[in-house]
């Protein structure tokens, strides 16, 4: 019987004492040995390598909640490898600067810079804010860089020197400077310009101050909200909670809905094909979209967005309270005229104000015109008396004040709403987070009912957010019913929408638009990490590769070991051809010459 022995320790010095095996198949088989041993130890090994990208994008969550808790620490100015950027807000009431830093560029492409805001020593956030806001320089523009200086002296003294000079500074004026004439803005920043290198070592230069548009504002927002939730990164695809856009290809970006006390503000990602439009509203479209880049390359299209925004000045909170009011005042006013009536003009015959809670009193003065209003405490009433304050036009694509939006894929979409959103929800209502039309209404028309001693002694006792305060309980009927009427009636989200967020704070922090500001001014910075690091990165950056390459490498290295052993089979088949067309013509040679021999020796 033929008998094989081989060992196991060393694969590729397998021997054979195979008596019936020809020394040519022994070496053949060896040699299949010496090939595939090495190809099924690469592909284990990228296996591995596959392996271990699948559990860490599973720990990716886990990680970033890590790094989040870190962005609560004091900075570590000691370490060298740390960069820093300063953005000075200069407002309409005011003007703060804000510190940022960032470590390197961690050499990926598809990666932005991970800029977080400074903490001190106390890990407190460095920010400082002065007033009034920079407009008030108007009539003497030579002291614009002396009304700042107090704000970079506190940025310099927390920046370490050396990194002085390579420290970009951002200077960027919004709603206050805009409603300036142009002669007076240029000449208030062409005073920080000149005067500003004299005293400060920070990289800054003419095109690093401006004015920029409410449109501006809106996208740096945006951006900044959807940095800080991470719907920027790439390399987390693979992550069972994340929100991916098939169509798109990448996480899904999060919409913002902002009301303040005048303006509201609303911004989201389009899809990049548009619509067919009428010339007028393909004209308003182009208006309200922008288009931008945030690669470190313009070659890299994987972070190019187009976001819809738009600002609408009047429709804040309290704003929408004013014209409110003038409405009530001058209808019921005239309804009097007409009518020989005196609703409102005392109090003891005051008009009833479905918008208050039930049994508040309040005054309406304008122009020397006085209305005497008492709380109904009527949501639904309320609501509709809030309808024509929306300006809506009769076409399917407007929104508030009949300006064109953009379509809205409600069932593959998610929104976060700040601000009033937040403060009319939590507040007082005590439901703030995930946003659920119905159960707000009920909440809200609650609220309202209620009267207007009992909500004081309830607030008295505590049960209400330690933000409310009087203002907030005696207006939150009404900014319930605008703030409604607003997302669903303007905006047109539907009642049931399931993915509204309405929050203060983003993972604990507040999320100011400087921080998307910074991230877009700065998006080139990276190009330059990356041509440093260039030599380093060839070395080392097959140990960056994601799950998704080393599975491109184990499908080719697979197909590339399968084409190996079937051209060897092929090889194997055409040799053992070759063999028995040889040994075809011994064999008959053979046969020729014993046969007769056999003949032979059977004769008597």
């Amino acid at each position: 019987m033929a008998r094989i022995s081989f060992s196991y320790l060393c694969p590729a010095s397998w021997y054979f004492t195979v008596p019936t095996v020809s020394p040519f198949l022994r070496q053949r088989v060896a040699f299949l040995g010496l090939f595939f041993i090495p190809c099924l130890l690469l592909l284990l090994l990228i296996m591995d390598l596959g392996h271990r990208g699948t559990s860490s994008s599973r720990d990716r969550q886990y990680e970033r909640y890590l790094a989040r808790v870190g962005d609560l620490e004091a900075t570590n100015t000691e370490d060298p490898n740390l960069n820093y950027g300063l953005v000075v807000d200069c407002g309409s009431s005011g003007s703060r600067i804000f510190v940022y830093f960032w470590p390197r560029h961690n050499g990926n492409p598809h990666d932005l810079l991970d800029i977080k805001q400074m903490r001190d020593r106390n890990s407190q956030p460095v920010v400082k804010k002065i007033k009034p806001g920079i407009s008030a320089m108007a009539d003497t523009p030579e002291h614009a860089s002396d009304y700042l200086r107090p704000l970079l002296s506190f940025a310099a003294s927390h920046v370490p020197v050396k990194k002085h000079r390579e420290t970009p500074l951002y200077i960027l004026c919004t709603a206050g400077m805009r409603l300036l004439p142009e002669r007076q803005q240029l000449a208030i920043l062409a005073d920080l310009v000149k005067d500003l290198p004299l005293e400060f070592d920070f990289l800054f230069s003419q095109s690093q101050a401006e004015v920029i548009s409410g449109k501006q504002e809106g996208v740096y927002a945006w951006i900044g909200i959807n940095f800080v939730l991470g719907r920027f990164d790439h390399e987390d695809e693979s992550d069972a909670d994340a929100s991916l856009d098939s169509a798109a290809g990448r996480r899904r970006t999060v919409g913002i809905l902002d009301m303040g006390g005048a303006s509201l503000q609303i911004a989201y990602e389009v899809p990049t094909s548009a619509s067919v439009l009428p010339p007028k509203q393909e004209e308003e479209a182009k208006i309200l979209l922008a288009e931008f880049n945030l690669g470190c390359d313009v070659q890299h299209t994987e972070h190019v967005y187009r976001v819809y925004v738009t600002t609408f000045l009047g429709f804040g909170g309290n704003f929408a309270r004013q014209r409110y009011e003038e409405l009530v005042l001058n209808e019921t006013l005239n309804r009097n005229r007409l009518l020989g009536q005196k609703t409102g003009l005392s109090p003891d015959n005051p008009f009833l104000d479905p918008c208050l809670p039930v049994g508040l009193t309040d005054v309406v003065e304008r122009n020397s015109q006085v209305l005497h209003v008492r709380g109904k405490g009527d949501w639904a009433t309320c609501r509709a008396m809030l309808s024509p304050l929306l300006a809506r036009s009769n076409t399917s694509q407007a929104s508030l004040n009949g300006i064109y939006q953009s379509p809205i894929d409600f069932n593959n979409s998610e929104f976060y709403g700040f601000s009033e959103f937040f403060y009319c929800t939590e507040d007082v209502l005590r439901i703030g987070g995930r946003y659920h039309g119905p159960t707000f209404a009920k909440a809200a028309q609650d609220y309202c009912g209620m009267a207007w001693s009992v909500l004081a002694q309830r607030f008295k006792n505590g049960l209400f957010s330690s933000h409310a305060d009087e203002h907030r309980l005696k207006y939150q009927c009404f900014k319930s019913a605008w703030m409604y009427q607003v997302l669903h009636e303007g905006f047109h989200f539907p009642y049931d929408y399931p993915n509204l967020q309405t929050a203060q704070l983003v993972y604990d922090r507040e999320v100011q638009w400087t921080l998307g500001a910074i991230l877009y001014k700065t998006r080139f910075l990276p190009l330059r990490d990356l041509r440093q690091g260039g030599v380093r990165q060839a070395h080392g950056g097959w140990l960056r590769l994601s799950f998704v390459y080393n599975h491109y490498l184990f499908f080719a290295c697979t197909l590339v070991v399968l084409l190996a052993i079937i051209l060897y089979l092929l090889r194997i088949h055409r040799i053992h051809r070759r063999q028995t067309r040889a040994s075809a013509p011994l064999d008959l040679l053979w046969i020729e010459q014993v046969v007769p021999m056999i003949g032979v020796q059977v004769e008597p």
